[in-house]
């Protein structure tokens, strides 16, 4: 892809991009605000949403764009104009039929190419964030996340925040995008004798302060905890559960373990990288949900001891399955085959004297002072994770051969 090549999307753009995915994005965010809190920092995090976004974008302003930021010209850019311009609707309703209609703006639903295209015409507002200091961004397609770290005592920063998005709101104004007020959600990661405080720096988006947010999917809380978020997962799963049983006298095996991938271990599954946060019993809730699906699966009792189920079925438990996708990203950054932004996270371990651990494939593992805190970010976790495995798994070349036997040897773990 040549926007990959000449690096032309935004750097913290994850939407719909190889290699890119929610996970990645909030990874990344978590990261960032763990590390935060791990110096003594408060955080105040802004969720952003835009209303009807892909629906809204100016054909003229997006081929401008193409032309002047991308280097877009010629037939191409004529293919472009034709893909957006001298489409047509009409409304019909039984016998009525309206008069046929021109589309102004937007690009077409479901098209592989709009995504992309969105991407593109949302390029300066990233340059415009990057503009103030100690602002911290990312994008997923028309979800956008701005977040700010300051001490207890620099609560001025917060007046950066706010021209940020001051903005922010007169750039999409001009470029015919709307802010959905409604959706926009507010959280701040501090002290509780702080946060009064702060949110009267917030001015008109105190409004938006939330105790919890949802974010890509996942339920943010103040304390980075997740609690919130497993719970709503552990009652979904449940209810699901409930539903697949009545099935189960109707369907076939086959069938039946893909109702439960695909409802269950899905959800148990969806970025579970986060899960290094959470607390025994909130894992414990989760393996709880893995256990009772074991057991609907292969036709268990409920009093049946779980371990040989599990095992029997290979599945990894819960607090494995997330230590195995934090294994996976670690991997892939080393290789190359993850996001910038992840990869920039991990360091190699260089000595001051040459030992043999030199050239063994260890991380560096940065210093902090918190174990809830930043022990638990990603650019930490990772590497100790990752000096603890085998040599031989370190020296693996393809990712599929590394899952395979990360499996086998996280599998010997957590069954002997």
């Amino acid at each position: 892809m040549q926007q990959k090549k000449h690096n032309i999307l935004d750097k913290f753009q994850s939407g719909f991009r190889k290699l890119h995915s929610t996970e990645t994005a909030l990874l990344k965010v978590t990261n960032d605000l763990l590390m935060a809190a791990d110096r003594g920092d408060c955080s105040v995090l802004v969720l952003l949403d835009l209303s009807s976004a892909f629906d809204t974008v100016d054909h003229q302003i997006l081929i401008h764009r193409l032309n002047l930021m991308v280097g877009i010209s010629g037939s191409v850019l004529k293919w472009f104009t034709s893909f957006l311009e001298d489409r047509t609707l009409l409304v019909s309703v039984g016998n009525f039929r309206s008069d046929v209609a021109k589309f102004l703006c937007g690009v077409p639903q479901g098209s592989v190419l709009s995504p992309l295209l969105f991407s593109l015409y949302i390029l300066p507002l990233g340059r415009i964030i990057s503009g103030f200091k100690n602002i911290s961004y990312h994008l997923y397609a028309d979800d956008i996340q701005l977040y700010i770290s300051f001490k207890p005592w620099e609560l001025d920063k917060l007046s950066t925040l706010m021209d940020c998005l001051k903005e922010i709101k007169l750039w999409m104004t001009n470029n015919f995008l709307q802010l959905n007020t409604d959706k926009t959600e507010c959280l701040i990661l501090a002290p509780e004798n702080i946060k009064p405080q702060i949110s009267q720096h917030l001015g008109a988006f105190s409004s938006s302060i939330k105790a919890t947010a949802r974010n890509l999917g996942i339920i943010f809380d103040q304390s980075l905890s997740f609690d919130a978020h497993i719970k709503s997962v552990t009652r979904s799963c449940f209810f699901h559960l409930r539903n697949i049983a009545k099935l189960r006298t109707i369907v076939s095996t086959t069938e039946l373990e893909m109702l439960v991938h695909t409802f269950i271990s899905s959800r148990l599954d969806y970025c579970n990288a986060l899960f290094s946060c959470v607390s025994k019993a909130s894992l414990n809730r989760l393996q709880a949900v893995q256990n009772a699906a074991a057991r609907l699966l292969t036709h268990s009792n409920k009093f049946s001891h779980v371990t040989p189920i599990l095992k029997s079925l290979h599945w990894l438990p819960v607090g494995y399955r997330y230590k195995f996708k934090i294994l996976t990203f670690t991997f892939m950054s080393l290789q190359g085959e993850a996001p910038t932004y992840i990869s920039e996270l991990l360091q190699p371990y260089s000595p001051k004297r040459t030992l043999r651990s030199t050239d063994s494939g260890l991380l560096s593992i940065p210093r902090t002072r918190l174990k809830t805190k930043g022990d638990h970010a990603f650019q930490t976790l990772a590497p100790i994770m990752w000096n603890g495995l085998p040599s031989p798994l370190r020296t693996i070349d393809t990712v599929a051969s590394f899952k395979k036997q990360l499996k086998t040897h996280l599998f010997r773990q957590a069954f002997g």
